[in-house]
């Protein structure tokens, strides 16, 4: 399947749409057979589910997609509310990189519905996904929020960490912040491995990115050896944190984020 992005919905839909319906961090779904499908409703049906503020982002395939609001007795409706997170691996690549899509966007029409200037209503434009005050003319886009993501190597170990706020304790992965005003993203890299686990790190090369709508995130990987310094971890930040090799990582993150992919080039690199 193929999506292509668009604001402006054809004038006729034949077919049936996806709809990516949220609240809060909850995506609604069908769940058969233990198998997680996003609801392909036809107007009529859509209609009758009084869905809120119906956003056009796309056509996957044949498809059109629609970034909505769940109403508030939307539970009763024959589907199961479950974190976006449960996505990952459960549905084809092209439905999740649709379904992150359509959770910024709907959280960007949510949050911005008033002017943060004045507090007034804003409108939203036709052409482009774009809210706008029409009393002081403020121009709201959707957010993006730049984070860094480091994998840090000394010798042939990795740093990895299991941060405090992790849904799953066990689980350990890359270093990762955000990016500061007035601040470079290697300047972010070096301040974040410093203030987290008192690491000083250098040779900090560009590895890839990945967008991550936990709420409106950019990943931008990079890469980072190991300078100087003792482990001293941020316990306000981070649970644990420890050298590992690759034959002996504990539990790692998914194969679909940046973060794993991150590890994996590390084993690639230490397993000759």
């Amino acid at each position: 399947m193929e999506f292509k992005k668009s604001v402006r919905p054809p004038e006729n839909i034949h077919s049936a749409g996806y709809y990516f319906i949220y609240d809060d961090n909850s995506i609604f779904v069908n769940i058969e057979k233990d198998q997680i499908q996003i609801p392909l409703l036809d107007i009529k049906a859509a209609i009758d589910l009084k869905l809120k503020a119906p956003c056009f982002i796309g056509k996957l395939s044949d498809h059109p997609c629609y970034s909505v609001h769940a109403p508030d007795n939307f539970k009763d409706k024959g589907f199961k509310p479950v974190n976006i997170r449960a996505l990952i691996d459960r549905v084809e690549s092209c439905l999740w990189a649709v379904a992150c899509y359509a959770r910024q966007i709907h959280d960007w029409n949510l949050n911005f519905k008033y002017c943060g200037k004045c507090g007034y209503r804003t409108e939203r434009k036709t052409d482009e996904h774009v809210r706008i005050c029409p009393r002081c003319s403020l121009v709201c886009y959707p957010r993006i929020s730049p984070a860094v993501i480091i994998a840090v190597v000394r010798d042939d170990k990795i740093l990895l960490a299991n941060g405090v706020n992790f849904p799953d304790k066990k689980m350990f992965s890359v270093l990762a912040g955000f990016v500061e005003p007035d601040e470079t993203l290697e300047q972010c890299v070096a301040r974040e491995v410093f203030e987290e686990t008192g690491i000083k790190v250098k040779d900090i090369r560009y590895f890839g990115s990945q967008p991550w709508p936990f709420p409106d995130s950019l990943m931008i990987g990079f890469t980072a050896t190991y300078d100087s310094g003792e482990l001293n971890i941020n316990f306000n930040e981070l649970a644990e944190a420890h050298w590992f090799t690759s034959g002996n990582l504990p539990l790692i993150p998914s194969s679909y984020t940046i973060a794993r992919q991150l590890i994996d080039w590390f084993v690639k690199n230490n397993n000759s």
